[in-house]
């Protein structure tokens, strides 16, 4: 990492420039003055003072009171826990109130049909991985293809169903199946009019009012799976696919 890189982090956990450039100067020297420090941080002299005052006050430098007054860095590790605590309590100050201007102006009286939209392979993953593991009765996952049953997917179903959770693997493949041979995790293949369409990617219920429903579009790049997902949680369209999905796997969703 460039010492400028360096710089710019810093500004992003709440040090001004001059703030920044005078700690790594600081770190370069061991202890200095403020002429000293100016030499090596390239800051404008009077400006070293300013920035090694609020640096103090942070907590990130220590002042030796002498003529001239000399300064030297706290430690890494003190350094990096100051700034962390305050990383986090800035984080928690900005949420508060994003969480309290949210409730305040959200209107509970609305019924929303929130269908949300997750383009590319690895964020459809991550979607499905979110809502797996905030299931907290049953877990129907699906899949035609073995690359798309991944092991972080696989992962979560597991834990889940050690979790004492009800999951089901949906798949025509038999080596997905398979995978979940000595699990508690129940398997069966998918009712024929599922089981010749190419174009479904995943599929995913959970507790019976979250679902997500992935395609798979024509690979433009070879090797690259053009995926789109479409999710919802406790709306009228999650509650309507979820209807199908229970009516086309009837005789296996009576066990999840």
């Amino acid at each position: 990492m460039a010492e400028s890189d360096a710089v710019s982090s810093l500004e992003r956990l709440g040090l001004t420039g001059y703030e920044a450039r005078v700690f790594i100067a600081l770190q370069k020297l061991g202890s200095g003055t403020a002429r000293d420090v100016h030499r090596v941080a390239e800051v404008p002299r009077s400006q070293v003072y300013s920035a090694a005052e609020n640096l103090e006050e942070r907590g990130l430098v220590e002042v030796q009171q002498s003529n001239p007054m000399r300064y030297r860095p706290v430690s890494i590790e003190t350094a990096r826990s100051i700034l962390r605590e305050r990383f986090e309590r800035e984080q928690e100050r900005a949420f508060d109130y994003v969480e309290g201007v949210r409730e305040e102006h959200s209107d509970d009286g609305e019924e929303q049909e929130d269908i949300w939209t997750v383009r590319g392979q690895e964020h459809v993953e991550d979607r499905i991985v979110e809502l797996i593991r905030e299931a907290e009765e049953s877990v129907i996952f699906g899949t035609p293809d073995p690359d798309l049953m991944t092991e972080t997917i696989e992962t979560a179903l597991r834990d889940r169903e050690k979790a004492g959770l009800y999951v089901g693997v949906v798949s025509v493949d038999e080596g997905v199946r398979n995978r979940f041979a000595d699990d508690a995790v129940l398997t069966t293949v998918p009712p024929p009019p599922f089981s010749g369409d190419t174009s479904i990617g995943r599929v995913v219920r959970v507790d019976g009012k979250g679902v997500l429903l992935s395609v798979l579009g024509e690979e433009d790049v070879s090797g690259i799976n053009r995926e789109t997902a479409f999710w919802s949680v406790e709306t009228n369209f999650a509650s309507a696919l979820i209807e199908l999905m229970n009516s086309s796997f009837d005789s296996f969703d009576r066990k999840v």
